[in-house]
């Protein structure tokens, strides 16, 4: 059955109207991504029940606004650069970088849920999931000791505290790092952006995953990096082309996921990982290890920075996915020079970290809290991805790799990027493979988070779509 909302024929606004406002909200939302076709006139007046006159005036009034561009014989499509709405734009302006897919449509399914409905390509943990009695007992904590701690900057490299502890998380973890090789960080993006501010210069080119995290791919592409994809593959990144990009194009750094990635769920194997530190040294570049999924993962999985010993690789962490998103608490550890260097760029950037709450955070390491409660989460999580799997293989999805972690990366055997506007009109959010690489290109994988993926009714709708072609 489609659930697909009827537009309202009483309304003040004519069908055409209101058809065009719902498009427009979506761009201006980012949830449909510059590039992005719009449905065909006549797969459009279907779904809304309309006709296609309609659509077509709807499509024109989009045109009009500037917010969709209409290319012969292939149909309407979000335009890659809205004008700006309220001043003319400069003739003399230097015309950005082009972006990759935009990030900004991923990041999104963070914070928005549709129509109420679990949103199965959001990238957190669902709210219900967390202990907000935890997060109250922290700062009750933080808010008995000396207020006047909190009153003047804290130290440049973070709190100390919360760096002794987490030197105790890592070594946990067989990677050795004292408390002087760490620093805080507003989370694990903001660890990574000062890693590359202070590593790169426009021009420089940089390895990454493919597929991958959007938003890195944004952020390097944004600050005029060269990006080199790494095909991704079960137990991590394509050898041979890695070998011969790094051959070819002299990268300076190479930003990458060893467990739990993101959106595949795989981990690197020793083997793989060896081999990657091996064609690190023989081409000179460092290597950024992004570690995000840390407390969803086992602690014996092999990460570069246990192997490599900090020499040549920088380990980055956060406490976004496993506690809450709202505290954006991240880390660094590295070579004691490198640290130094990455001290200057976060003082340049941000003058320093919340003190509190990296206090608070780290009497929920001292104490054994957090990992108590990655304990529940883990457990939790395992059942719903069993729960999950067996919906997504009996709506005929095939995971493209084995289902680990938070995510699941399958194929539904149809364009994701229309699936998820079609499944978006009916209120579910999604993750279509489009977003997880560098440049645009038609795919029939997506992203689901096995969390938020749980409704037999959404697995049920995504097949229909996806048989209705």
């Amino acid at each position: 059955m489609d659930d697909t909302p009827w537009l309202a024929r009483a309304a003040g606004e004519t069908l055409a109207e209101q058809l065009a406002a719902r498009y427009s909200e979506r761009i201006t939302q980012r949830l449909l991504a510059p590039g992005a076709r719009l449905p065909s006139v006549r797969d459009c007046a279907r779904r809304h029940r309309v006709s296609a006159s309609t659509v077509v005036g709807a499509y024109e009034r989009l045109q009009a606004r500037g917010l969709v561009e209409a290319r012969p014989q292939r149909g309407f499509f979000v335009r890659e650069t809205a004008p700006a709405r309220a001043l003319p734009a400069s003739p003399t302006a230097t015309a950005p970088m082009p972006l990759p897919v935009d990030a900004t449509a991923l990041i999104r399914s963070m914070f928005q849920a549709q129509s109420g409905r679990p949103a199965p390509g959001m990238g957190t943990l669902p709210q219900e999931w967390l202990d907000a009695a935890l997060l109250q007992r922290a700062l009750r904590r933080v808010g008995q000791a000396d207020a006047s701690a909190w009153l003047r900057y804290g130290e440049p490299a973070g709190d100390g505290a919360l760096r002794q502890a987490l030197a105790q998380r890592l070594a946990d973890l067989g990677i050795p790092a004292a408390p002087a090789q760490i620093m805080t960080s507003m989370g694990a993006t903001h660890g990574l952006d000062i890693v590359s501010r202070t590593l790169l210069r426009p021009g420089d080119a940089v390895l990454v995953d493919e597929p991958g995290w959007s938003v890195e791919f944004a952020r390097l592409t944004a600050a005029g990096m060269r990006l080199l994809p790494v095909p991704r593959g079960v137990d991590g990144p394509d050898l041979a082309a890695l070998e011969a990009l790094a051959r070819a194009h002299a990268p300076r750094l190479y930003a990458t996921v060893s467990v739990l990635h993101n959106p595949t769920g795989t981990s690197l194997g020793a083997a793989a990982a060896h081999q990657v530190l091996r064609i690190a040294e023989a081409h000179d570049f460092l290597i950024a290890e992004d570690d995000t999924y840390a407390w969803l993962a086992p602690a014996h999985a092999p990460r570069l920075a246990q192997l490599d010993g900090l020499r040549r690789t920088i380990y980055v962490s956060g406490f976004a996915k496993i506690l809450t998103p709202q505290w954006r608490v991240g880390f660094v550890a590295a070579a004691p020079a490198l640290i130094e260097r990455f001290i200057d760029t976060k003082l340049l950037g941000s003058l320093g970290t919340p003190g509190p709450l990296e206090h608070a955070l780290a009497w929920c390491l001292e104490q054994g809290l957090l990992r108590r409660h990655a304990e529940r989460i883990g457990a939790r999580l395992d059942t719903a991805r069993a729960r999950v799997v067996r919906l997504a293989e009996a709506a005929g999805c095939r995971f493209v790799t084995p289902p680990q972690g938070l995510f699941g990366w399958i194929d539904v055997g149809a364009d994701t990027e229309r699936l998820a506007q079609n499944l978006l009109d009916e209120g579910w959010l999604t993750a279509p493979g489009v977003l997880f690489h560098p440049t645009r290109r038609p795919t029939t994988l997506m992203r689901v988070n096995f969390a938020t993926s749980l409704e037999p009714a959404f697995w049920r709708r995504l097949r229909e779509l996806a048989d209705a072609g």
